[in-house]
């Protein structure tokens, strides 16, 4: 059997096993566009928080309609105690509780700094973010508001000057990338390439299990093993290939996410990354020779791979141990060409230490076919996976 035979054959056997069909054809991109829908909406707004206000003054209703401008936070609640709300917030009903003290005005009235409490469910870490930096400007925009009539009432006639009294130190932040944080741009760009490699590696050894079930692995493998092995891989590393760049077209030409940097580095980082997958999934199988077993470590090895890419983490703030499991993960390395081209555009020279490593995966290949020349032989004939269960 010549090897474009083998991979018609394999394209057959594709289009016969249903469930193999939808993981390397359709089901990647259901599943790319999925979680774009769910942060398509980009920037969080208008999230819910309540207040209690003891005060009942002209200062803390102001303090109230400064919170609700913020277009991140809405306060949807009032509440005439402290245990009300706290109750909503445990429900979910609001993410914050702001608590305005007795007496705020009048204290403010004599130069005083009273204090307005906010509680938080900081487990909810970009939800506490974004409340605990909306409630700190509005907070923030409210005082300087305060001062700067302070000052004009203590004979400083000329709001800049007393502007400048009230805040004598202003910053300004200018995103270097992400210019609008748009939450989709940073987090759906790294969580479709995790999904991606575990989707790779899944129907590698989906793949190969089909021929243990088939006619078994000796049988498979006793002519030519590394071309039979070849022409198992190759189809789906060009459908995985192809879905890449797909993904790819889909964020940054489609949506018009902006990308600063070279298209072929990027295309050529796919490219290793799916052959590392592939390489590292054959490994997975070939060995136990148990698709059960196999399925096992491919859950334990890529599902955990969000958390160890270093995007959602800093990497820098990692265990050792860590560090050891985001170096073996292709997805790590791909990444790590992604955002430098994406954000800095990094020339060919500067991305060759992450395609240098992702190219070393390409010796997981190597392994899997000497694993499967030595299942070939004769003597291996009690490891020739006749009973390989599927």
């Amino acid at each position: 059997m010549t090897f474009t035979s083998q991979l018609c054959r394999e394209w057959q056997l594709l289009k016969a096993d249903s469930w193999l069909k939808a993981l390397a054809l359709w089901l990647p991109v259901v599943l790319f566009i999925t979680l774009w829908a769910i942060f398509s909406a980009g920037i969080a707004r208008d999230l819910p928080i309540g207040v209690v206000d003891f005060d009942h003054s002209r200062l803390s209703r102001q303090v109230v309609r400064q919170y609700d401008a913020s277009p991140a936070i809405a306060v949807t609640r009032a509440f005439t105690s402290v245990e009300q709300g706290s109750a909503a917030m445990r429900a979910g009903e609001i993410y914050a509780l702001v608590i305005i003290p007795n007496e705020l005005e009048k204290k403010t009235l004599l130069g005083q700094a009273p204090d307005i409490t906010t509680f938080y469910n900081s487990q909810f870490i970009l939800i506490a973010k974004l409340v605990n930096s909306a409630i700190v400007k509005a907070q923030g925009t409210l005082n300087a508001q305060v001062d700067t009539l302070h000052n004009m009432a203590g004979g400083n006639a000329v709001p800049v000057q007393a502007l400048g009294q009230a805040v004598p130190i202003r910053s300004q932040v200018t995103p270097l990338y992400n210019s609008n944080s748009h939450y989709g741009q940073f987090l759906v760009s790294a969580t479709i390439p995790a999904l991606w490699q575990v989707l790779i590696v899944v129907t590698t050894i989906l793949a190969l299990a089909s021929e243990c079930r088939q006619q078994g692995i000796k049988t498979w493998l006793q002519d030519a093993p590394v071309r039979h092995l070849l022409a198992k891989l190759l189809p789906y590393t060009v459908l995985f290939w192809l879905h890449g760049v797909l993904f790819l077209w889909g964020l940054y030409i489609q949506l018009g996410w902006p990308m600063h940097g070279s298209w072929f580095i990027l295309v050529l980082a796919q490219l290793l990354m799916v052959i590392a997958c592939q390489g590292v999934a054959a490994l997975f199988f070939l060995f136990p020779l148990d698709v059960t077993k196999a399925m096992s470590l491919a859950a334990g090895f890529t599902a955990p791979a969000f958390a160890f890419v270093g995007v959602t983490f800093p990497a820098t703030d990692m265990p050792i141990l860590a560090h050891v499991w985001r170096a073996m993960l292709p997805v790590t390395h791909y990444l790590d060409v992604q955002v430098h081209q994406v954000n800095h555009g990094q020339t060919i020279i500067e991305a060759l230490p992450a395609l240098g490593i992702l190219s070393i995966f390409i010796l997981a290949i190597i392994v899997a076919m000497l694993r499967a020349r030595a299942l070939a032989k004769p003597a291996s004939d009690n490891n020739n996976g006749e009973g390989v269960e599927a």
